[in-house]
Formats: C-alpha cells, structure tokens, sequence
C-alpha cells in the first residue's frame, strides 16, 4: 500500500465564502442543478453533514460512473477548509483503497479566492499511480468548480 498525492491550486474570482458555501455546504442541492447530465443527485445517507457525515452522489447515464460515496472528515468553515475521503464507488477500481481530498478556499486580493485541492491516492498494494492515470478526474473536478464559478458570477445574490 502506498500514497501518492496531488496538489492543484487555481485562482477564481469568486470570494471564499461564496465558494465554500456553494461547493461544500450547499452541494448536494447546487450540483444536480449545475450539472444535471452527469449528477443525478446528491443523497445524504449517514449524519448531519458534519465531519463522519456519508454522501452518495449519484451519477446519470451520461457518466461513466455509477455512484461515489465520500465521507466527511473535517467541516471548518470559519476557514473554508474541507476534508473528506472517496470510500466507495467505480472511480476506486481495484487498484484503489480510498482518495482523500483537502479542499481550502483563500482570499485573494482582488476579491475572489484561490482554490486548493491536495488528493491523496491510497493505493492496493504496491501499484503506483501516474499523474496522467488520474488526469479525466482532476479534469471533471475542475469543470464542474468552473461551472459553479460561473453560476455564481451570473446570480451573485446566491450564497451572497
């Protein structure tokens, strides 16, 4: 077993809370919504939403995936930073234990934030993943952080 990690930052002109609340605490209501043909829903199974909290997401047809569950580790919102482990779904194989992310959004000068993501891949055994094996998740995680972007510049009273 091994851990190879990740790390991604990108600036975003949203301010932090905005994107915390958006991308955190309202996703299981925002993402169907933003991206209804990969999303089919986001379905609280276990908790409160707080830190021990487990989320299906359920994806459509369109997807290559059926569903992922992720368990919320840590929830700090007075600093926008969140932690939360994949457990369970396709996108884990056989090749995979579990994918633990930390998510913190940061002021940045001119009013928006930067976005920082560090990915923990646990692996199976002694299999080593590669930077372009993750390359279509990192990808759709970014598209969908663009589309909630630009659904919050184009209704700036939401989560205002």
């Amino acid at each position: 077993m091994g851990v190879t990690t990740f790390k991604q930052e990108f600036a975003c002109p949203v301010a932090p809370a905005r994107m915390f609340k958006a991308l955190i605490l309202e996703s299981s209501t925002l993402i169907p919504k933003v991206v209804p043909q990969f999303v089919k829903s986001v379905d609280l199974i276990q908790g409160d939403g707080g830190a021990g909290s487990i989320e299906q997401v359920n994806f459509t047809e369109a997807s290559p995936f059926k569903y992922v569950k992720h368990r919320m580790d840590e929830l700090d919102k007075e600093n926008f930073v969140c932690k939360y482990t994949l457990i369970e779904g396709d996108p884990l194989g056989d090749k995979l234990e579990c994918i633990s992310y930390e998510v913190k959004f940061e002021a940045a000068s001119d009013g928006g934030c930067i976005s920082k993501m560090t990915s923990n891949y646990k692996t199976i055994g002694d299999f080593e993943i590669k930077e372009e094996e993750i390359k279509a998740g990192k990808d759709s995680a970014i598209g969908v952080y663009k589309v909630v972007e630009a659904y919050l510049l184009e209704n700036p009273q939401v989560y205002a």
